[in-house]
Formats: structure tokens, sequence, C-alpha cells
């Protein structure tokens, strides 16, 4: 039954990777992987094939005495992981609403006022510069949908405007990878206390900014980076694009994304509860603002926090639960006397001794292999303290290594259905810049990590 629990995981996991040949949603694959993983386990747990282990090294197995308790370990594992993986969800909707809120009132509309250059390099280095801190805070994805939207209004010419979108996504891994809201791994580990806030902030933000420069100051040598491009006059922006709620929204929501961290720190709850704060503020205020001059009840659906909500990627937020629960069945199982992945961490450390070495193949790994079940199966198999240096080496090192395939992180496959950006023009002109801010960014944590020891 153990082989059933992990052949169901190599399929399902085979079948999302190859997503777009199969031309089939992630998300199916995902929740059908989710619950048979845990379907067979408990088949054969219930049969006495199996054992499960909880999050107290506790081991249940099923026999004919103590069989109610056994049965109540079991569910309350289940119910442990289940909850484990609410938080993540319930504190990536409330981020993702309040982005579609900001959205809704063309908060990121005063992004584009801005830009004033006319520069190639100096535009490059702007959005690269708002790609890395953008991220940070309302999340990598989310940072480069809204720079790509920026940049179709600012360079008309494709083939141009591929180059910087291309670059942007290796800012904005980078960006995502210093802050606990920058990106789904981050948020994990942070909210699964492995890191915490200031811990991330200080070890990585070095890194991530050497993962993003060195790419751009290389790339500014290219040829499609000389010269000046055309700007879109101010005219172009129209009065019915302005309203009087955009920048009021803008800063109040990023406010309220930076607020979570903070509560998060004085309060001591989990992230989570801070970010059902900060929607609520959020949706308060957007139903009271006035948008437009002469703003009417009939508009007020336009703006309103409901809109917002049904704007959301709600496949998203599926998959996450999917391909969570998929990886909490692997940990749970019993596999040598340890849990599945705690078994799988022995064999790997086994095999390649050097832990630095193993994090940087998982890196490389995340360019092909979605980081959320790397870094889930990671967690699974390491039990360390709070900002231990392995933590934080696998923020940076899942966060970052998806930039060097187009398809290797959610910004990548954003960009690449924005503007349809090719596989292999990307891997033949991109690959090896991420590649080097990759390396550069683990070398400079390699050598600061043992300052903050």
């Amino acid at each position: 039954m153990l082989t059933a629990v992990v052949a169901c995981f190599i399929i399902g996991y085979l079948v999302i990777v190859f997503e777009h040949p199969l031309k089939l949603d992630k998300t199916v694959p995902s929740l059908i992987m989710g619950s048979l993983c845990w379907a067979l386990l408990a088949l054969g747990f219930h049969s006495g094939d199996l054992s499960v282990i909880d999050t107290h090294e506790q081991i249940y197995t099923m026999t004919g005495e103590h069989a109610h308790e056994i049965q109540e370990g079991f569910v309350n594992t289940l119910l442990h992981h289940i909850g484990k993986t609410a938080e993540i969800l319930v504190f990536l909707i409330g981020a993702m609403t309040i982005v579609e809120i900001i959205d809704l009132h063309r908060g990121f509309e005063v992004l584009k006022n801005w830009v004033k250059t006319k520069s190639k390099k100096r535009l490059l280095w702007i959005v690269g510069i708002l790609g890395f801190f953008l991220s940070a805070i309302i999340d990598n994805l989310t940072a480069t949908i809204v720079l790509v939207t920026l940049l179709r209004k600012l360079i008309h010419d494709r083939d141009e405007r591929i180059w910087y979108v291309s670059l942007i996504v290796i800012a904005a891994n980078a960006g995502g990878a210093w802050s606990p809201i920058g990106d789904v791994t981050t948020t994990m580990l942070w909210i699964g206390n492995r890191v915490s806030t200031v811990g991330l902030v200080e070890e990585l933000v070095i890194p991530s900014i050497v993962c993003f420069a060195l790419p751009l100051w290389v790339a500014t040598f290219l040829p499609v980076f000389k010269g000046d491009i055309k700007l879109e006059k101010e005219s172009d922006v129209t009065r019915e694009e302005k309203l009087l709620s955009s920048r009021t929204m803008l800063f109040l929501g990023l406010g309220a994304i930076i607020f979570v961290p903070i509560f998060k720190t004085i309060t001591h709850l989990p992230p989570y509860m801070g970010m059902m704060l900060s929607l609520g503020v959020v949706w308060l205020t957007s139903e009271y603002i006035h948008p437009e001059e002469d703003f009417s009840e009939e508009r007020k659906h336009q703006y309103s926090a409901h809109k917002a909500l049904s704007r959301i990627e709600m496949s998203s937020i599926l998959f996450f639960l999917g391909i969570l629960m998929a990886v909490a069945a692997l940990e749970t199982v019993v596999v040598g006397g340890v849990g599945g992945l705690r078994y799988m961490a022995e064999q790997l450390q086994a095999a390649v001794p050097n832990q630095d070495i193993v994090i940087i193949i998982l890196g490389f790994m995340s360019a092909v292999i979605d980081n959320v079940p790397l870094v889930a199966a990671s967690m699974g198999m390491y039990s360390l303290p709070l900002d231990s240096k392995l933590w934080h080496f696998i923020a940076y090192a899942a966060g970052t290594g998806g930039s060097m395939l187009i398809i290797g992180s959610a910004a990548g496959v954003a960009a690449m259905g924005m503007e349809r950006i090719d596989f292999i023009w990307y891997l033949r002109k991109i690959s090896w810049l991420a590649f080097i801010g990759f390396i550069g960014g683990a070398i400079a944590f390699l050598i600061i990590h043992p300052l903050f020891s």
C-alpha cells in the first residue's frame, strides 16, 4: 500500500508538470492526487498495512486493542494537516483580495506616472527595482502582472518588451524570496514557524539583491537595451482612467499587507489573523470611498470587494490545497520508523553529505518542478529550529531557482501567458542571466551567513 501512495503522488506530479502539453489545468490532478493519497493511506492504515505518525512523533498502528483511540489519533493527524494548510489558504485569499481591490480602483496606474525616462537602460533598472520591492509587498506573481500591464503602456514593440518582462520575472522572484509575504514558499515557511520576518530579511535581502541586480547589470550591456524608447504622451491616459480613489487605495492596500508581519510580531497570533484584519479595513474603506466625481450607488458594485472576490484565482487556491495535502500524506506515512519525508531526508543526507549542495540542487529542481511541493516536502524532511541556516537557504533557492526556466515560477508562467513568451526563446536568451543571478546570490548567502550566526 505504501507503493500505491508513492505511485499516486508521482503520477499526479507528472501530470502537473506536463499540464501544458496535456492542456489540463494543474488544479485537477492536484485535487485528485491529494484526495487519493489520503484515501490510500486510510485504507492501508485500517487494514493494518501502514502506520501513521503525528507531529509529536507518536506512531499509530491499527490493532485490535484501543482501536478507537488509534482511529482518533489518525483523524487528529489529518485535522492538524488540513488546519496548517487552511492557514496558508486563508492568508492567500486575503492578500489576493486586497490586491484586486487596489486594481479595481486603478491604484497601480499611479506607478505609471513614476516612469519618466526614455533611456532603455534606465527603464530596465526602474521596472526591475519596482518589481523587486513590489513583489516583497504584494507577492511576485501579482507584481509581475502589474508591471507587465505597465510595460504594455510604455513599450509598443512586443519583441523589445518581452526582454523587459523576462527580467522582471527574475527581479520579482528575487524580491519575493526575502519577504515573508513575497512568495507562497516563504509564506509557508513563515506560517510554519521555520523562519521569522526579521531573520528572513536580515539573511536574504543581500543575496536577493545580488540575484536580481547581477543579471540586470549584465543585461545592460546587451544590444537590446541600448538607446532610447518612445514613451506614450501623458495625454494618452484619459480622464476615465483616473480615479479619485487610486492613490488612497494603493497606499492603504500596500500598507495593510505590510502591517501583517507587524501584527504577528506584536500579538504573536498566526499571520492569517492579521490578514483578516487588514482585509476588513481595506474592505470597509472601499465601501465608503468615492472613486468618481459623480459617484452613484449604481456604480458602487464596480469597485466593491464582492467584485474583487470574484476576480481572485480560486483555481490557484485549490491547487495549493491539493498539493499541500498530498505532501502531508507522504509526511504522515511511516517508513523505517519515521515519517516518509524524514526518511527521504536521511537517505539524501547519506548520499550527499553537504547540505548546501542539496539545497542548491533543490533550487535547480524548482525550475522544473513547482516549488510549493518542494518546500512543503522539505518542511516535512527536516526538524530544525526557527531561523536555522537551512530554512533561509531553502527560501532563497526555491524562490529564485524557478527563474532559470519560464515555467519554473508562478511569475514566469503569468508572464508567459500574458506576452506569449516562447519557452525555447527564454531558455536561449534569459536562462543564463537567471543562472548567473541564482549562483551569485547563493554564494553571497554562504559568505554572509556566518556574520549572523
